[in-house]
């Protein structure tokens, strides 16, 4: 890892010291020196079955691992002819969250950071309450007053501080940015630190050692987005590291209908998308109204030839069951969103039959049985 970079300006910056936006106000990405003889595949075949295997293309730290990422890729013929479900809700904190969390805690770790604090809109919260326990750090988590009550127990059980409030995400990300200073927290809030991006990319270079390609399409579901944008930024230092050539997948990102910032703003033809007014979605990963990596999502579906749409509640709590009943995956609402998605573009022949189409359920049903039973 050579240095940090602003996602807007390209201004660099020391990655000796903990940092949260650019000045610019925009998400950092760390950067490294790659070359094919870096990280060869054939060098990463036995080693520990966690993320930290890649860890020529991670920050340099002691690994902080609970066992997450190496999740499984299910062939699901009975959803689509190649169609594959990857399932990230086997891993610890039961969410994808858990990728970029053991990430940035483990960096909080060795940057000697003692106190950490993020608004979540549930699975966030619990992976960093799992992670900074098995740190040996705090954790200050702030969650909308509706968030599912098992990631409100999961965080306490966990020896996080839990605050609920009144309103959103966003809501809760104004009472940390406000008194963190004060509190002497350091936020590790979706994209307002470098790290947690670097932990989530893990999820691209899975799907290349899986399948030994790239897909034709990756369907994500989309509340910040650093999963989406992570897997884009993967594929292209897989592609500096001599894995793949130029080839990369159409991103196809998901929203809810009741909250759809970057659908609307692609829709519009917008590299930056407006606050959402009024999110509504039983979805609760997805109930962001305004993400501060917009442009950097919007910038990777329009570069991969990808698109971005929506799909109600009814449709993908109707598809995450369609997806338990079919796979044996207990998919969470967001899981099914991407299988409603999915659908409605092989419907209108933007997904192809033969397109091998990689859908993304990013946290496990038991954390929603409100929404689902």
């Amino acid at each position: 890892m050579n240095h940090l970079e602003c996602s807007l300006t390209g201004e660099r910056f020391p990655a000796d010291r903990a940092w949260n936006l650019s000045p610019a106000g925009r998400p950092l990405l760390a950067r490294y020196d790659l070359r094919p003889d870096t990280m060869p595949r054939v060098r990463i075949r036995d080693r520990e079955p966690n993320l930290w295997r890649y860890r020529e293309v991670l920050p340099p730290c002691e690994p902080l691992t609970l066992g997450e990422g190496l999740t499984p890729l299910h062939w699901t013929p009975r959803l689509g002819p190649r169609w594959y479900v990857k399932d990230e809700g086997v891993n610890p904190s039961a969410s994808f969250k858990a990728r970029g969390m053991a990430v940035a805690v483990a960096v909080a770790r060795h940057l000697g950071l003692r106190k950490l604090a993020a608004p979540s809109a549930g699975n966030a919260a619990g992976a960093l309450a799992a992670y900074a326990a098995k740190a040996g750090l705090e954790a200050f988590v702030f969650m909308p007053a509706d968030t599912p009550r098992a990631f409100v127990v999961e965080c306490r059980n966990h020896g996080a501080r839990v605050e609920l409030v009144d309103g959103l995400i966003t809501d809760c990300g104004a009472i940390v940015a406000a008194r963190k200073e004060a509190e002497g927290w350091f936020d590790v809030s979706t994209l307002k630190e470098p790290y947690r991006l670097e932990g989530k990319k893990t999820m691209a270079y899975e799907l290349v050692e899986d399948l030994g390609r790239v897909p034709d399409a990756i369907v994500y579901p989309t509340g910040g987005g650093t999963g989406l944008i992570g897997m884009w930024k993967a594929f292209a230092e897989m592609e500096a590291l001599g894995w793949i050539g130029p080839e990369r997948p159409k991103m196809i990102s998901v929203q809810a209908e009741g909250c759809a910032p970057m659908a609307r703003a692609f829709g519009r033809g917008e590299r930056f998308a407006k606050e959402f007014p009024n999110a509504r979605t039983v979805a609760s990963g997805l109930r962001v109204p305004k993400a501060v990596g917009d442009f950097l999502i919007l910038d990777a579906v329009r570069s991969s030839e990808g698109t971005a749409r929506t799909v109600t509640d009814d449709a993908m709590i109707a598809a995450a069951k369609e997806m338990s009943r079919l796979t044996g995956v207990f998919a969470c609402p967001e899981g099914g969103a991407t299988l409603a998605c999915a659908r409605d573009l092989a419907e209108e022949g933007f997904l192809k039959p033969d397109d091998l189409v990689v859908l993304f359920n990013t946290g496990s049903g038991v954390k929603y049985l409100e929404a689902l039973a």
